[in-house]
């Protein structure tokens, strides 16, 4: 059983919206295949050959247009394939024309192509596609190429890695803009809850503190636990207040690596844990969001499978994002288990692992089955 928790990472809407311009950027190249293929119907050499092109080219438009609608879609097989289709139609063009062809059978339609790869892959993902579909279209040209033929492909090629530069900055601000937003909200709710908790919890401790003594016996000592718990309570406050001030405007670091070994350490049994070799710098905060989290989902393999069970966790990083895995051998969980807990308000999933990623901009990847239960998290990496 897989089970895909809610994503709210915002470089999802930013690719969205580039894909909704894509889509009819996609559309109008093919009617122009389509009306250029009609207008210069006498240069086709094999008439046949040529509808099965365009024919093919159609077909896939459909399925592109569909596919790429949905970020759920937008797998790397999704994106070679369309590569794969736009330079077959470019490399069949000499076969559908003959050798004295001026203009390709696809045409302007594998720009489509280029600009999908540079909207989710970036600039490298653009070059990437430019560079295959310029090869291929000089290729079959080769020798006569002309200079409108150079003027195209390098159109392309700068065309390409810089719409995908675009896009990246793009994601880059919403994840920032998503960053300061929540950490806004975070520093506004944690400031309400200090009023509320100042006004009410800590001076019932310090009544209870002051008048414990006169009590005698056992109110001496409520009266010193009471003293503890709200230094303690108010240390929290300070602690929250600082942490409120470094995530709007601080930029300290910390190596998620050496958190992670320290975390696991301390737990029983031991839990094996695969880092990269040199250190992994995140901000503070969201080590420590992503360490605690990481903490909840080995709480819940010594809770549920066992005090015996064995755990893996490993970090990866992913250039772009942090991902930590933690992998136990217990039995699953029972479908549904999360959804009734949460129904019934144990909000331990929700809240400790759910709940941080969130705030994080990441998410949270659950595969539960008799094999066993593997969380992934992952988080966003922006540059600092």
């Amino acid at each position: 059983m897989a089970a895909r928790l809610p994503d709210p990472a915002p470089e999802h809407a930013v690719a969205d919206g580039m894909f909704r311009v894509l889509l009819w950027l996609r559309l109008v190249v093919t009617a122009n295949m389509l009306g250029v293929i009609a207008w210069r119907w006498e240069t086709v050499a094999r008439p046949v050959a040529a509808i099965v092109v365009v024919a093919a080219l159609l077909l896939w438009t459909g399925v592109a247009s569909w596919a790429y609608a949905d970020q759920r879609r937008r797998r790397a097989s999704l994106l070679v394939t369309d590569l794969v289709v736009g330079v077959g139609s470019l490399l069949a063009t000499p076969w559908v024309k003959g050798p004295d062809f001026t203009a390709t059978v696809p045409g302007f339609w594998v720009m489509a192509v280029v600009l999908s790869w540079a909207a989710l892959w970036g600039a490298r993902g653009g070059f990437v596609a430019a560079a295959c579909v310029a090869v291929a279209d000089l290729g079959i040209r080769w020798p006569h190429i002309s200079e409108s033929n150079y003027g195209n492909v390098f159109l392309l090629l700068i065309g390409g890695p810089l719409l995908g530069r675009l896009a990246s900055a793009l994601k880059d601000l919403a994840r920032e803009r998503d960053r300061a937003q929540r950490a806004a909200a975070l520093a506004e709710e944690r400031a309400r809850l200090a009023r509320v908790v100042h006004d009410g919890v800590l001076q019932v401790l310090a009544l209870m503190q002051r008048k414990g003594p006169d009590l005698g016996g056992e109110g001496v000592e409520l009266g010193r636990l009471a003293g503890e718990q709200e230094a303690r309570l108010r240390a929290l406050l300070i602690v929250d207040e600082r942490s409120d001030r470094e995530q709007v405007g601080g930029r300290s670091e910390v190596d998620l690596t050496t958190s992670i070994a320290a975390l696991a350490a301390r737990r029983t049994p031991a839990v094996e844990v695969s880092t990269p070799g040199t250190p992994l710098l995140l901000p503070a905060l969201v080590v420590e969001d992503l360490v605690a989290a990481t903490g909840a989902c080995l709480d819940n393999v010594a809770s549920h499978v066992g005090d015996a069970a064995h755990a893996w966790v490993l970090v990866e990083d992913l250039g772009g994002s942090v991902v930590v895995t933690v992998r136990d051998e217990g039995g699953g969980i029972a479908e549904g288990r999360l959804r009734s807990a949460a129904e019934e308000g144990r909000l331990g999933v929700v809240q400790s692992i759910v709940g941080r990623l969130q705030d994080l901009g990441g998410e949270a990847h659950l595969t539960t089955g008799p094999e066993g239960t593997e969380w992934e998290l992952s988080v966003p990496r922006v540059d600092t």
